[in-house]
Protein backbone atom coordinates (compact mmCIF):
# COMPACT_ATOMS: atom_id res chain seq x y z
CA UNK A 1 0.00 0.00 0.00
CA UNK A 2 1.38 3.40 -0.97
CA UNK A 3 2.23 6.02 1.62
CA UNK A 4 1.45 9.67 0.90
CA UNK A 5 3.10 12.64 2.59
CA UNK A 6 2.20 16.31 2.43
CA UNK A 7 4.86 18.64 3.80
CA UNK A 8 4.43 22.37 4.43
CA UNK A 9 7.56 24.52 4.57
CA UNK A 10 7.39 28.17 5.55
CA UNK A 11 10.67 30.05 5.11
CA UNK A 12 11.59 33.37 6.61
CA UNK A 13 11.09 36.04 3.92
CA UNK A 14 14.83 36.58 3.49
CA UNK A 15 15.38 32.85 2.88
CA UNK A 16 12.68 32.06 0.31
CA UNK A 17 15.22 31.73 -2.52
CA UNK A 18 17.57 29.65 -0.35
CA UNK A 19 14.81 27.21 0.58
CA UNK A 20 13.60 26.98 -3.01
CA UNK A 21 17.10 26.15 -4.27
CA UNK A 22 17.49 23.42 -1.64
CA UNK A 23 14.04 22.04 -2.40
CA UNK A 24 14.82 21.85 -6.11
CA UNK A 25 17.89 19.80 -5.22
CA UNK A 26 15.72 17.57 -3.01
CA UNK A 27 13.30 17.02 -5.90
CA UNK A 28 16.08 15.88 -8.22
CA UNK A 29 17.61 13.53 -5.64
CA UNK A 30 14.40 12.11 -4.20
CA UNK A 31 12.91 11.25 -7.58
CA UNK A 32 15.90 8.91 -8.07
CA UNK A 33 15.08 6.90 -4.92
CA UNK A 34 13.92 3.36 -5.67
CA UNK A 35 10.84 3.59 -3.44
CA UNK A 36 9.69 7.05 -4.53
CA UNK A 37 6.70 7.24 -6.86
CA UNK A 38 6.11 10.99 -6.79
CA UNK A 39 7.80 14.07 -5.36
CA UNK A 40 6.19 17.35 -6.41
CA UNK A 41 7.20 20.84 -5.28
CA UNK A 42 4.46 23.44 -5.09
CA UNK A 43 4.33 27.02 -3.89
CA UNK A 44 1.55 29.25 -2.67
CA UNK A 45 -0.40 30.88 -5.49
CA UNK A 46 -1.10 34.00 -3.43
CA UNK A 47 2.60 34.91 -3.35
CA UNK A 48 3.05 34.23 0.37
CA UNK A 49 6.32 32.60 1.39
CA UNK A 50 5.36 28.95 1.53
CA UNK A 51 6.24 25.70 -0.21
CA UNK A 52 4.52 22.35 -0.20
CA UNK A 53 5.77 18.92 -1.17
CA UNK A 54 3.44 16.14 -2.25
CA UNK A 55 5.20 12.78 -1.91
CA UNK A 56 4.25 9.19 -2.66
CA UNK A 57 6.29 6.15 -1.64
CA UNK A 58 5.74 2.45 -2.29
CA UNK A 59 5.68 1.63 1.43
CA UNK A 60 6.78 2.72 4.89
CA UNK A 61 10.27 1.28 4.34
CA UNK A 62 10.70 3.62 1.36
CA UNK A 63 9.66 6.59 3.51
CA UNK A 64 12.22 5.59 6.12
CA UNK A 65 14.92 5.15 3.46
CA UNK A 66 14.12 8.67 2.21
CA UNK A 67 14.41 10.11 5.72
CA UNK A 68 17.77 8.38 6.17
CA UNK A 69 19.15 9.45 2.78
CA UNK A 70 22.18 11.73 2.70
CA UNK A 71 20.34 14.43 0.76
CA UNK A 72 17.40 14.49 3.20
CA UNK A 73 19.63 14.60 6.30
CA UNK A 74 21.72 17.40 4.76
CA UNK A 75 18.59 19.33 3.76
CA UNK A 76 17.07 19.20 7.24
CA UNK A 77 20.38 20.21 8.85
CA UNK A 78 20.82 23.14 6.48
CA UNK A 79 17.37 24.76 6.57
CA UNK A 80 16.70 25.02 10.31
CA UNK A 81 17.62 28.68 10.74
CA UNK A 82 15.85 29.60 7.48
CA UNK A 83 12.40 28.53 8.66
CA UNK A 84 9.68 30.81 9.99
CA UNK A 85 8.03 27.78 11.61
CA UNK A 86 8.77 24.06 11.90
CA UNK A 87 8.22 21.86 8.85
CA UNK A 88 4.78 20.25 9.08
CA UNK A 89 4.56 16.76 7.57
CA UNK A 90 1.27 14.89 7.39
CA UNK A 91 1.21 11.16 6.59
CA UNK A 92 -1.85 10.17 4.58
CA UNK A 93 -3.47 7.03 3.23
CA UNK A 94 -5.28 6.88 -0.09
CA UNK A 95 -9.05 6.84 -0.30
CA UNK A 96 -9.68 7.45 -4.03
CA UNK A 97 -6.44 7.89 -5.96
CA UNK A 98 -6.30 8.47 -9.73
CA UNK A 99 -4.24 5.95 -11.68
Amino acid sequence: MSIYLFASITPKPEHVADIEAELRHMVAQTRKEAGNRRYDLLRRADGAAGFYIYETYVDEAAVQAHRESAHYVAFRAKIGAWLAEPVDVKTLTGVDIAA
